[in-house]
């Protein structure tokens, strides 16, 4: 595993580690508890969606600029 997905996944289990723990220590009732499981929950995979886009613009970005390289490099060769 590279080293960036290790501090992406170590990131993720602190984020979601700090998220439990603060549910679980909340003066909240039930209802507002639910309310803001479901909040919050929504506002992560937003976020994750957004991160997943952006990556995938990005690494469209990577391949359509490695297939130029490779074309232009070929093109030297005939």
């Amino acid at each position: 595993m590279k080293t960036s997905s290790k501090i992406v996944a170590a990131v993720a289990a602190a984020i979601t580690a700090g998220f439990v723990l603060g549910i679980l220590f909340a003066p909240d009732k039930g209802s507002e508890t639910r309310r803001k499981l479901h909040d919050e929950g929504k506002k992560l995979a937003d976020e994750l969606k957004d991160n997943l886009l952006k990556g995938k613009e990005k690494l469209s970005e990577m391949t359509d600029k490695i297939k130029q390289d490779v074309q232009e490099k070929m093109e030297g060769f005939v």
